[in-house]
């Protein structure tokens, strides 16, 4: 019995490890900072681009996908970016981004459906995003606490995968493509 109960506490430890120590929502910026190509937030969230993506629910299935038209547009240290969602269930949904570029690779973000301000960092070929989302009434108006990563690839694709999270629990997983138009 004593055995059985040790083998149940380490399987549970290695699970809570694996959880948070070993997970998407724990990779830091220093993990790319000598990765390639360098990300260049004012180049490559610029002019008109094309995102497609799939959006997962709680239990991991996937629960809509999307086609987005993106526009940015930068003047200075400051710049915007303009989204035009079409989901598969047939809803759209717009967003304008006003970003500000900061010290040391660092960037702050606004929209009308955040909370507060997006804390953002591009490192290597990274961005790291992270901010507080409201939901459309239509899907509930929760407020969700949202970590992007964008990733470049040596063609110019970005490749981004989000988690949104609500009490610390994953509700929502996002991954898409993001490619010049």
């Amino acid at each position: 019995m004593k055995l059985l109960v040790a083998c149940l506490v380490i399987l549970l430890v290695a699970m809570i490890a694996k959880t948070y120590l070993f997970s998407f929502r724990f990779q830091s910026p220093r993990d790319y900072a000598e990765t390639g190509p360098q990300f260049d937030i004012t180049t490559h969230l610029s002019g008109e681009m094309l995102s497609e993506g799939l959006i997962f629910g709680p239990t991991g299935k996937m629960t809509n996908s999307f086609v987005a038209r993106m526009v940015g547009s930068w003047d200075g240290n400051t710049g915007t970016l303009t989204e035009e969602f079409r989901y598969s269930n047939g809803t759209t949904q717009n967003r304008k981004w006003y970003l500000t570029l900061g010290p040391d690779n660092t960037f702050t973000g606004t929209a009308d459906d955040l909370v507060g301000e997006a804390q953002g960092v591009v490192s290597g070929s990274t961005l790291r995003l992270s901010y507080e989302i409201t939901l459309p009434a239509e899907s509930g108006g929760h407020i969700l606490q949202a970590t992007d990563w964008m990733y470049l690839t040596a063609d110019g694709a970005i490749m981004n995968k989000s988690e949104m999270r609500k009490f610390g629990l994953k509700v929502a997983e996002l991954v898409a493509t993001m490619r010049s138009n």
